[in-house]
Order: C-alpha cells, then structure tokens, then sequence
C-alpha cells in the first residue's frame, strides 16, 4: 500500500510497536490514542483487533490517552475513531499476525502457507505446536513500519465485528469507581480556583486577612490573574470557594479584550444537477438561529497533577491529551513537554470541548508550586456551566426559488456564527483560560473556523445534500464576542441541518407536495433515499394528524461524508413540546459493535432533544452568568420519549461514525412536527413555552 493510502494515524505513528505489545504473557496489549468518553470505543477498538489476530476478546487490553505509550491520533473528536484508528488497529494486528507467523515459519523450518494460528497457539498442518504468539514475540522487530501491505481479513471471516459483547469498560465503572473523580493519590491536596467573572477580568484585590480568619486551614496561590485555594479538607475548601465574592474583586482593564481576526466569509457556488436553470415562480425567504449551549455533563471537570523529581504528570477526561501537553507546556511552568505526562481517565462525557483540558492546567499550575505533592481540582457546578467554553450560538438564512413544476432552482445558504474550533492549539493558540490569566497575551489573535477537510465547523452540513440547479452557500464567522466557544457535538451541523430540513418542509408546503415526496424528488443519493423511505415506513408516515399533535422528518449525512440519518418525530404541542415517539433510520455501513452504535445513535437523539426544546444560555452584556440546574434545564430521565432505531447494515460498505449523525436531523424533526402542530412555523430554537407564545403572538 502506498504511504498516502494509509490512515493519518499510522502515517503519523508508523511503528508497529506503537500500537501492539506482547509483554503480558497470555495478553495483547492494543495501544490506541483515542479515549473513551461513554461511546463504547475501547470494545469497539478491541472487536476489531482481536479479528485481526485470531485471539479471544478476553486477551485484548486496551491501553489509551496515554502520551508515553499510546501513539498519537490526535484529538478523539468528529466521529473518525472506527473509521481512522479502527483501520489503523486492523492494519497493524494483520501486519503483527503475518510477522508472528513468518517468525514460526523460520522456527520450525515450516512453509508458511501450512501455518496457521488460533487463540495465540500456531498451528503446523492444523496440528497445534509448541509454539505461541508470546514465545515468538521476541523473534519480532517491533520497531518495522507498518506498511499496509499484510493482507487483513475478510468481511465473512469476522468473528467479533458485527457483534455486541459486553463493554470492556464497564466493570471498573460499576464497581471500582473508575472515574476521574474517584482518583485518591497518597498525599493529596484538593484545590479550587476562583475563575475570572468575565475573559480577561483583573484580579484587583484578595483580602488574605478575610479568608485566614474564616479558613485558617485554606491556602492560596496567586499568579497575576490565576487564584486557587488549597487544602488537605476538600470540603473546607469547596466552602471557602463558594464565599469567594466576599474577598475576591475584579474589574475591566477597558480596552484588554480585542476581537479575534478571521478569515472573512467563503463563498461556494455548487452546481449538481444537469437540468437547466428556470425562472422561479414563487420564492422563499426565512432566518433560523440557535444560542449558545453549554456542555452540561452531568459530572464537573476535574484533573490531578503531581510534580516531582522534574517530572509533570496530569491525569484527566480530556479529549485530546497530546496536543493539552503541547500547550501546558507553553504556558511558562518551567517544564519540557519530554517531561509531562498526560494519562487520560475517564470523566464526565462531554463530545466536546468542555472543562476538562482547563482542569488540567488548573491542577498543572498548582502541582508545580507544591513540589511532590498531588493536587486534585475539581470544578464546581456554577463553573462548569458558566465558565469553560460553550457551544457556538448560529444563525442561517435561506433564500430559494421553486421553479413551475416545483422543483428548487435556486437556493442560497448564508451563515453566520462564532468560531467552533478553539480547542488546545487550535490555529496555534493555548486556548485555555487559566493560560490568559497567567497572561493575557496569550489571547488567540486570530480565529478561523475549520477547513472543509475535517468536515467544517460553521460550514459544517451548510452544503445541502440535495440536487439542486444553483446552489450557493455563505459562511462567516463573528469573532466581536469576548464569550468563549469551541467544539460541541456535531458543531455548525446542528443549526445547519435544522435550517435546511425546516425550509425543505416550508418548500414542501408552497409547491403543495408531501415532505418526504419532495426531498425525494430532489435526491439522488441511493443511500439516504433509503433511510428515507425506512423511516416513512417505520412511523407510518404521514401518520394522523390532530390538534396539537403530529409527525415530522428530517434526513442529513453527517458532514456530508459519514453516516445518514433520517428521523421522524411525533410532538405533542399544549403548553410545552413534547417528543412522545422517535423513530430513527440509519446507515452507518458495517457495524463493528450493533448495540455500541445504537447507543450512540439514540444518545445523540436525547441530546438533541434537550437543545431543541430546552437548552440555553443567555448572555447578558457579553456576559455569561452564573448558572445552575434551574437557570439551565436539560432534558429529564421522565421526559425521554419511545426511540425505536434501524439499522440498514451492508457490509460491503466501510464503518462510519454514529456519535454525532443525530444531532442535526432530530432536531429538524421535532422543529417540523411542532410546526405542523401548530400550523405556524417555528425557526428559532430552543422551542421553550415563551418562545411558542411569541411565535403565536407574532403569526
């Protein structure tokens, strides 16, 4: 195989030893540099590699997130981990198998074509031999590069692919406690740092006096416009932490904060169809728009560090752990980044840039002024939903033309939103908040959204998938916030689905044809024609509609490039929306774990279902006030409507990721079902009671 036909993470991590280890007898260590967040891909990863090798399940330990031993993919993000470090185990447990048994072959004198292996044990003629994987692992150069060459397996050969077997995962988080959160570490200290109110707010004063008569037993460590209380009583200082207004004042430096520059607005011009461009007869205006969210895991950040004899090392649940110990290592602590280790611990998921890398410079902040001590910060509830970064607040405006038969001919899709990518390093910035109170210098200078190649952030799913004659599409980002935003599940592709699946029905409804009818009849991709049709079929479509209630669909591919959806929604309209039924029709090609998928597919739908008809934060001033559980409802346990999901498997078609393919289409259902409900259209999400009252106020 060519060096460029091989995935990004094994042409950034070419070594095979990199990724497979043999050093536990009896066990096959698969080093991996994607992390688990809830999603199940540790079982998924281990399915994959175990086919591979021929062994049992039971042998595979997965080993991630680790930055001395796990190699490099990156940022576990965008619903690649099956399709990049999924092909990329595949590659090299195929290339370890070939080489363990070339290296029985020169063992036993055997031609290679008579050797075989199952469970570890080689086999000479199908009679088992002395020989095994862990007696030949030192006849192996684990330090070849993987060169794609070693033929894998086929599909009809699977074993484990295609099957759900328990998660790997979940006995250590049903019994031991195997969170973040539950870490304890001889010697340890608890912090908490009181965040700034506001980006780049200055620390004018800390009355010491105040806090040692009240915390005698609380410490603290300031560093310009970085404060953390410490102490050996957590809950001491948790209290002391929430009194911190008492003896903690900030103030606005005017003139500090300077907006971010940006790359300006793009401009694609698409044209997809042969027929040629008529004349519009009737034309259709209409602007949608969602705020900004917050993450709201359910669990606050948190993060340890310890420092000792120059080594650095943090554990914490962020998504990305190479590329956080890249960053922590500019932000002047004195500390190589040979010298930092980063071991990633399961937290609160996320699917996002939440807290998590925050905690971690927290903790790496204190740990290096309390040398051999571990330090242990967690956020508090208010932080966690005020103070890390909050998902992009959007807005899209749609302008099209359908032609005498009622086709569109032309369409138009203009963007507008705050930037989605400020992850650690993004566009070669810290991005983290404690980095800027340290200084205030390190405010990104410049702020670009992502490029069309990693599937876009506001841009992302803003080309339609629909065959359409003229097909233009306009993204710009706003940068004039001081408001701190960065990645949050499926990123611009949420408001972006929802706008263009509510105006299909809203088109629908002028060239007087059935929804589902009229997005076939712009459609010529075979595949999301059929999740489609699966759901109408699955739902009932049109199903019965009364007063106050009714069915809506919606269908997207995720980036354009991963897995389809179509999703149809049954909304119950009185004083509030409701979701009583969802069904769900997907194609995400061969599945390597059904129930893994089907999880992250209806997880997904829930979280979707709680930004539409719940979720946001208000911004006051270009201010993020504090928030809490009632200042921010999620979706409740006694709210969670029936979801029923379909898969339509070929296994000739390659795995896609499934965790972010809900967020779009789901919400643009329940949109179009509470409109249709309503018999006025609603295009401004959450759809909370106000904002149907307003609605109907206005209509």
């Amino acid at each position: 195989m060519i060096a460029s036909a091989l995935p990004k993470s094994i042409q950034d991590n070419p070594v095979l030893g990199r990724w497979l280890s043999l050093a536990r007898r009896g066990h096959v260590t698969v080093c991996t540099g994607k992390v688990e967040l809830g999603q199940g891909i540790a079982t998924a990863l281990a399915q994959i590699a175990a086919d591979e090798l021929d062994i049992g399940l039971e042998r595979i330990e997965i080993l991630s997130g680790d930055t001395d031993r796990s190699p490099d993919e990156g940022i576990t993000a965008g619903s690649r981990s099956v399709e990049v470090s999924g092909a990329s185990i595949r590659l090299a447990s195929a290339q370890a198998r070939a080489a363990l048994l070339q290296a029985a072959a020169t063992r036993l004198g055997a031609d290679l074509n008579a050797l075989s292996c199952r469970d570890g044990i080689i086999f000479l003629d199908g009679t088992a031999t002395e020989l095994d994987f862990w007696s030949l692992s030192p006849d192996v150069d684990w330090q070849q590069r993987i060169t794609g060459d070693a033929v894998v397996k086929p599909v009809r050969d699977y074993r484990l692919v295609g099957s759900s077997p328990p998660r790997m995962d979940f006995p250590a988080r049903l019994l031991r406690g195997g969170f973040i959160h539950d870490m304890s570490l001889e010697g340890m200290m608890h912090a908490r740092v009181v965040r700034q109110p506001f980006r780049l707010a200055h620390l004018e004063t800390v009355d010491e006096a105040w806090l040692r008569q009240r915390y005698p037993d609380v410490g603290m460590l300031r560093k310009n416009d970085f404060l953390a209380l410490v102490g050996d009583d957590e809950y001491v200082v948790h209290r002391a932490h929430a009194e911190a207004d008492a003896f903690v004042h900030w103030r606005e430096i005017p003139g500090l904060w300077q907006p971010a520059e940006s790359n300006g607005e793009t401009v694609a011009v698409l044209r997809v169809a042969e027929r040629p461009q008529i004349s519009g007869c009737a034309t259709f205006a209409a602007r949608y728009s969602r705020p900004h969210l917050a993450h709201a895991s359910i669990g606050p950040s948190c993060a340890l560090a310890h420092h000792a004899a120059g080594r650095l090392t943090i554990w914490t649940h962020s998504q990305g752990v190479f590329a956080l110990r890249r960053q922590i290592a500019t932000c002047g602590l004195g500390v190589d980044p040979s010298s930092i280790r980063v071991i990633h611990v399961p937290g609160s998921g996320c699917y996002g840039h939440n807290g998590a890398d925050d905690a971690a410079l927290d903790a790496a902040i204190i740990a290096m002024s309390f040398e051999g001590r571990p330090v242990r910060v967690q956020w508090s509830r208010e932080d966690e939903l005020s103070r890390g970064p909050l998902g992009a607040a959007m807005s899209s405006e749609i302008e099209a033309e359908l032609d005498s038969s009622g086709h569109v001919a032309t369409w138009r899709f203009s963007v507008v939103s705050v930037p989605h990518a400020q992850r650690p390093g993004s566009g070669g910035y810290v991005n983290l908040s404690s980095a800027e109170a340290l200084d205030s210098g390190r405010l990104p200078k410049r702020v670009d959204d992502l490029p069309d190649a990693v599937g876009g952030g506001a841009s992302r799913n803003a080309a339609a998938l629909y065959d359409f004659p003229r097909h233009e599409v306009r993204v710009r980002l706003d940068t004039q916030s001081s408001i701190r935003t960065s990645s949050l599940r499926s990123l611009g592709a949420h408001l972006n689905v929802f706008a263009i699946e509510s105006a299909m029905d809203e088109l629908a409804e002028l060239a007087g044809a059935d929804p589902i009818q009229f997005r076939l009849r712009h459609l010529t991709d075979e595949r999301c024609r059929a999740v489609l049709n699966g759901v109408a079929k699955m739902s009932a479509w049109p199903g019965r509609q009364s007063a106050g209630r009714a069915l809506g669909i919606a269908a997207a591919r995720y980036k354009n490039r991963g897995a389809w959806l179509a999703a149809a929604a049954e909304v119950a309209v009185d004083e509030d929306v409701r979701v009583e039924r969802l069904w769900l029709c997907v194609d995400a090609g061969l599945l390597v774990n059904p129930e893994g998928a089907r999880n992250q597919i209806e997880g997904g739908a829930i979280q979707a279902i709680s930004w539409t008809l719940k979720e946001e934060v208000r911004i006051d001033n270009d201010r993020v006030p504090s928030l809490d559980w009632l200042s921010y409802p999620i979706l409740k346990f006694s709210e969670v409507p029936s979801i029923e999901t379909r898969f339509m498997v070929d296994s000739a078609h390659p795995s896609l990721g499934t965790g972010e393919a809900a967020q779009g289409p789901v919400a643009a259902a329940i949109g179009n079902a509470a409109s249709r409900a309503l018999g006025i259209r609603v295009r401004d999400l959450p759809l909370t009671r106000d904002r149907l009252v307003s609605v109907l106020m206005q209509g």
